[in-house]
């Protein structure tokens, strides 16, 4: 099987089968992703895609399938099917399909082409929303209103599928009112979505991004690493889930978190508030630890 360009995927899916059913992003105007700069999108050609999961099929079994690129979901719903179709029947004992998808991508489809994704194995959804803050939508350039990200997750959750947020600590800069608002609303989003998993990511500024020129210029900072774990905790504070799984325990981030929501909420509550009130950068990732 052969991979085109860099081929990301959620931590989650780790142990599944990548398959490259799509290259690139379809937004891809992100200020602060590197990951498909300068690259086209489109999307792969029906029989060469059965071609690749015909090759898979002979390595054999996989329980679990995730399809990139960075949001494949996008894919027409008639094609979508038969690339998830295909799949069953080349692949025994298929568990779940994962893919990326964004708010645009998903308000595309109905909650009733979204259960027809479902029955045919789509099991989860990744969706991207970084922040609930307006103005901070705009400047980042994610393309969906606060409204749009929350009715593409709901409308996720109402198909029956796993939904999973991820937001991003730091996007605010190091503005102690800017960064409590991003904060704030971050929490309001995912209150008002409700994921079954959700994970804070910690912002990494990459050359070649707008992101990065923006702060050549002087005109972003990014906050220190306690300055980062404050908006975390307002973040976790001010969230309230019905029952959720939430971490921030990507390579990215200082602190590593896991909990159970709502029930491990003022434990974790009280673990940042403690490390920022020591000021103990031992009990940090260290710089050359973390990564994208």
């Amino acid at each position: 099987m052969e991979y085109e360009g860099i081929v990301i995927r959620p931590p989650s899916e780790a142990e599944s089968l990548i398959l490259q059913v799509s290259l690139g992003c379809s937004h891809n105007r992100c200020t602060f992703c590197p990951t498909y700069k300068g690259r086209r999108f489109r999307i792969k050609d029906l029989e060469a895609i059965k071609a690749e999961i015909d090759e898979a099929a002979a390595c054999g079994p996989f329980r679990k399938v995730f399809l990139a690129d960075g949001d494949a979901l996008i894919i027409p719903q008639p094609k979508l099917k038969a690339i998830l179709e295909y799949l069953q029947e080349k692949i025994p004992g298929l568990r779940r399909v994962g893919i990326y998808g964004n708010a645009k991508s998903i308000l595309r489809k109905s909650v009733e082409e979204l259960k027809e994704l479902k029955e045919r194995k789509l099991g989860i959804v990744y969706l991207g929303v970084e922040t609930g803050d307006e103005e901070l939508l705009k400047k980042i350039q994610k393309g969906a209103t606060y409204r749009q990200m929350v009715e593409a997750g709901r409308r996720v959750k109402e198909a029956g599928i796993t939904l999973s947020a991820t937001v991003l600590l730091g996007l605010a800069g190091v503005d102690p009112e800017k960064a409590h608002q991003h904060a704030l609303e971050t929490a309001r989003v995912l209150s008002d979505i409700d994921p079954d998993f959700a994970s804070a990511l910690t912002l990494m500024v990459v050359p070649g991004t707008p992101l990065y020129d923006e702060m050549r210029a002087g005109r972003f900072q990014v906050p220190s690493p306690f300055q980062l774990l404050e908006e975390l905790g307002a973040l976790i504070a001010n969230a309230n889930f019905s029952r959720c799984y939430f971490t921030s325990n990507h390579a990215s981030n200082y602190l590593p978190i896991k909990a159970r929501m709502p029930k491990d909420k003022d434990a974790v509550v009280r673990l940042i508030h403690q490390v920022v009130s020591s000021r103990d950068s031992t009990r940090l990732r260290p710089e050359f630890l973390r990564g994208l």
